[in-house]
């Protein structure tokens, strides 16, 4: 169940988080290079500082019901 709802919460913020990156990225259309290659390069990792702890989570070991 724990990989289930880690699945709808990466898949639910990478969509959103991918819409608003193309909205700023395509605002930046007339800025210099320098500045879209910095944009991007950031953009493109951002994305993850979110999610590590979601991350931490999903590679927890769940606890045996015994």
């Amino acid at each position: 169940m724990r990989k289930f709802i880690a699945m709808l919460i990466i898949i639910a913020f990478l969509a959103a988080y991918i819409g608003v990156a193309a909205t700023v990225g395509s605002m930046l259309v007339d800025a210099p290079r320098w500045v879209q290659l910095i944009y991007f390069a950031v953009a493109g990792i951002a994305w993850a500082f979110p999610l590590k702890p979601l991350f931490d989570w999903l590679g927890k070991k769940e606890k045996s019901q015994s």
